[in-house]
C-alpha cells in the first residue's frame, strides 16, 4: 500500500514538472516579446528576441507610438475583431445545426454525408485555396469581409466535434419537446443549445484563434488597406522601403490580448467541453 502511494506521488510530481516545463516553453516567447516592446526596434535586428532586462534602453516610446494614432494599427485591430466575432458566431450557429442533424435524426445517405465531412478534414486548405478564390471572384465578393468569413462558416472540424458531443444527448429530451408541442427549431434553441454551452465555449476559443490569426486567405481576398486584418497590417510594417520594428513589436504583443481574454473568460467551459467531446460517441 505504501509503495503504491509512493509510486502515485512520484508520478504526480513528474507530471507537474513536465507541465511546468511546457508552460515555461509557451510563456517565454510571450515574455520575450513583452520585454522587446519596451526597447527600440533597432535592437531586434541587432540582438533578436532575448530575455535581457536593460533599463537604460527600455522606455514607453513604442506604446506612445501605438496610441498616438499615427498608424492604421487600431483600424486593423477593429477589422480583426469584427471579422473574428462574425466568423465565430456564424460558424458556431451553422455547424451546430448541421451537427444536430447528424446526431439526432436518421435520413437517407446520412452516413455518406458524414463521411464527406470526415474527408474534408483531411484536405489541406492549400488544395482548395485557388478554387475558393475563383468562386469568390465570380460571385463579386473580393475585397470584402464576406469573402473572408463565408468559406469557413460550415467548418468540418467544428461539425465533427459538435456531433460527437451531441451523441451523448438523451433522445428522450427531443421526444419530450415534441410532446409539449414545440417545433424542431424550438427544441434545438430551447433544449439543445443550453446543454451545448461547454461545446460552444470550446469551439468559440478554437475558431476565434483561427479567425484572429488567419493570414493566407485574407491576403488573397483583401486588397484595400483600410480593410486589412491585424495579421496583414502588421506584415506591411516590414517592407523593402522601411521597417517599423518598434510598432511591430508592441503591436504583436497587443494582438495576443483578445485571445488571452477569450480563453480566460471561457476556460472552465473550454476544459469541460473538450473533455466531454473527447469521450462521447
Amino acid at each position: 500500500m505504501k509503495s503504491e502511494k509512493k509510486s502515485n506521488l512520484i508520478q504526480s510530481i513528474l507530471i507537474h514538472i513536465v507541465l511546468i516545463i511546457l508552460a515555461l516553453l509557451v510563456l517565454l516567447p510571450i515574455y520575450a516579446i513583452f520585454l522587446a516592446s519596451f526597447k527600440p526596434g533597432g535592437l531586434l535586428v541587432q540582438y533578436g528576441l532575448n530575455l535581457e532586462i536593460d533599463f537604460s534602453v527600455m522606455s514607453f516610446d513604442n506604446y506612445a507610438l501605438l496610441f498616438s494614432g499615427s498608424s492604421d494599427y487600431w483600424i486593423w485591430f477593429r477589422n480583426s475583431l469584427i471579422i473574428t466575432a462574425i466568423s465565430v458566431v456564424c460558424t458556431l450557429a451553422v455547424s451546430a445545426f448541421v451537427a444536430y442533424g447528424f446526431a439526432a435524426y436518421e435520413f437517407k445517405f446520412k452516413q455518406a454525408a458524414f463521411l464527406i465531412v470526415l474527408l474534408i478534414l483531411s484536405v489541406p486548405f492549400e488544395v482548395i485555396m485557388l478554387p475558393l478564390y475563383k468562386q469568390m471572384s465570380n460571385w463579386g465578393l473580393m475585397d470584402s469581409y464576406v469573402a473572408i468569413v463565408l468559406p469557413f462558416v460550415a467548418h468540418a472540424s467544428t461539425i465533427f466535434f459538435f456531433r460527437q458531443y451531441l451523441l451523448g444527448m438523451p433522445i428522450e429530451l427531443i421526444e419530450s419537446g415534441r410532446i409539449d408541442g414545440a417545433n424542431e427549431y424550438s427544441i434545438f434553441l430551447r433544449l439543445i443549445v443550453p446543454i451545448m454551452k461547454p461545446a460552444f465555449a470550446a469551439m468559440a476559443i478554437l475558431n476565434g484563434m483561427n479567425a484572429w490569426n488567419n493570414y493566407l486567405w485574407p491576403l488573397l481576398v483583401i486588397s484595400s488597406n483600410n480593410k486589412y486584418t491585424l495579421t496583414l497590417g502588421l506584415n506591411t510594417l516590414l517592407s523593402p522601403y522601411g521597417n517599423n520594428y518598434s510598432l511591430l513589436l508592441v503591436g504583436s504583443f497587443f494582438s495576443i490580448v483578445p485571445i488571452f481574454i477569450l480563453f480566460v473568460c471561457f476556460q472552465k467551459y473550454f476544459i469541460e467541453g473538450m473533455t466531454a467531446g473527447a469521450v462521447k460517441g
